[in-house]
C-alpha cells in the first residue's frame, strides 16, 4: 500500500519509514525539512512541501496513488507554543484541515494521526486512560484536541476512518544506530542529557524541583521510538470506515527528571552536571499512560520498556553522531 507520511523526515517519521517498509508498505515522505533531515529518509521518496500547501498535497497524493495518510507533521514544543500560539494553530490545526480537504479531493479515506498526552492537561488520576476528558493547558495540546475533534466530524460527515495515537514521551533510537534524534534547537530531555555526557553542553537544567512528586521533579512515561513505530503499523490495520479510534502509547511506568538523569549517568559513565531552574509554564507534574486498550485492540506492547535500554540506544546514536546528521 502507498502511504503518505507527513513529517516523515523527522525523528519519529524516520523510524516509522523503516517499520512501514518492513511491513510491506511503500512510504512516500512529505516534509518541509524545517525540522526533518533529508538524510534520514534513506531510499524513500521525498516530496518537499508544507502541510498548509493544499495544491502540493493534492499533487503528491494523486501522483503517488495514496491510499492512507500517516500525519506526523506538526510543531511540538510546549513552551514555544505558549509564546507563539498563532504558529501552532496555523500549522497543527489549519494545516491538518488543509490535509483533510486534500484527502477528500483525492479519495484517500484513512488516516493515522500523531496526537499527544498533552490533550489531557493535568490528569485527575495517575494512570491516564483514553476516555479521560480533554483539558489541555497549552496551545500545543489544544491544537491536537482541535484535530481529534475534526477527525470525529469528518468520520460522521464524510466517512473518514482514523486512528489517533496519543504519544507520551518518545525517546531512544533504532538499535542499529543508523538513525536517531537530531533537533535544532534540541528541547527533549534525553538528548539534552546525552549532549552533556558528550561534552557539547555544560549541564542539563531541571525545570522545577517543587512539584507534588516523590523527588519534586516532573514524572513522564517514556516510550521507545521503535515501539511507537510498530504501534503505527498495528493502527494501519485497525482503521475502519467512518470510525475514529484513540489509543495511548506509553509503557505504563513514570520516571522523574532526576531518575532519567541518574539512569543516563549509569549508561554513559559520565557525571552529567544538572542545575535546578524555574518551572516552565504549561508543564503538568505527572503524565503516565495506561496502554491497556492498545494491548487489547491492537495487540501491541512495548518491546523496549526499560528506561536504561531506551537511553542506551539513544546514547549509541549520539556517540556515533555527536553533531547529528550534519556529520
Amino acid at each position: 500500500m502507498n502511504v503518505l507520511v507527513t513529517g516523515g523526515a523527522g525523528y519519529i517519521g524516520s523510524h516509522l519509514l523503516r517499520a512501514l517498509e518492513s511491513a510491506g508498505h511503500t512510504p512516500i515522505v512529505y516534509d518541509n525539512l524545517t525540522k526533518g533531515h533529508r538524510q534520514s529518509v534513506a531510499d524513500a521518496k521525498l516530496i518537499v512541501g508544507d502541510i498548509t500547501d493544499g495544491r502540493k498535497l493534492r499533487s503528491a497524493m494523486d501522483e503517488n496513488k495514496i491510499e492512507l495518510v500517516i500525519h506526523l507533521a506538526a510543531l511540538a514544543d510546549v513552551a514555544d507554543s505558549i509564546e507563539k500560539p498563532d504558529e501552532y494553530f496555523r500549522c497543527n490545526t489549519i494545516g491538518t484541515m488543509t490535509l483533510l480537504e486534500a484527502m477528500r479531493d483525492c479519495g484517500a479515506e484513512r488516516m493515522v494521526f500523531s496526537s499527544t498526552a498533552a490533550v489531557y492537561g493535568r490528569p485527575k488520576r495517575t494512570s491516564i486512560e483514553e476516555n479521560d476528558p480533554f483539558d489541555p493547558i497549552n496551545p500545543y495540546g489544544a491544537s491536537k484536541v482541535c484535530t481529534e475533534l475534526m477527525l470525529r466530524a469528518y468520520a460522521e460527515a464524510y466517512g473518514l476512518g482514523s486512528v489517533s495515537l496519543r504519544y507520551f514521551n518518545v525517546a531512544g533510537a533504532d538499535p542499529t544506530g543508523e538513525i536517531g534524534e537530531d533537533h535544532d534547537p534540541e528541547t527533549h530531555l534525553v538528548p539534552l542529557i546525552l549532549q552533556v555526557a558528550l561534552g557539547t553542553r555544560q549541564k542539563v537544567r531541571i525545570f522545577g524541583d517543587d512539584y507534588d512528586t516523590p523527588d519534586g521533579t516532573c514524572i513522564r512515561d517514556y516510550i521507545h521510538v521503535c515501539d511507537l513505530a510498530q504501534a503505527h503499523i498495528a493502527a494501519v490495520e485497525a482503521i475502519e470506515p467512518a470510525r475514529t479510534k484513540v489509543y495511548n502509547l506509553g509503557n505504563g511506568e513514570g520516571f522523574s527528571v532526576k531518575q532519567v538523569i541518574a539512569a543516563a549517568r549509569r549508561v554513559t559513565g559520565h557525571d552529567i552536571p544538572a542545575e535546578v531552574a524555574p518551572r516552565r509554564p504549561g508543564d503538568p507534574p505527572r503524565l503516565v499512560a495506561s496502554w491497556k486498550r492498545a494491548a487489547a485492540e491492537l495487540g501491541w506492547c512495548p518491546k523496549y520498556p526499560q528506561l536504561e535500554t531506551i537511553i542506551s540506544h539513544a546514547w549509541a546514536w549520539h556517540e556515533a553522531h555527536p553533531t547529528g546528521y550534519a556529520q
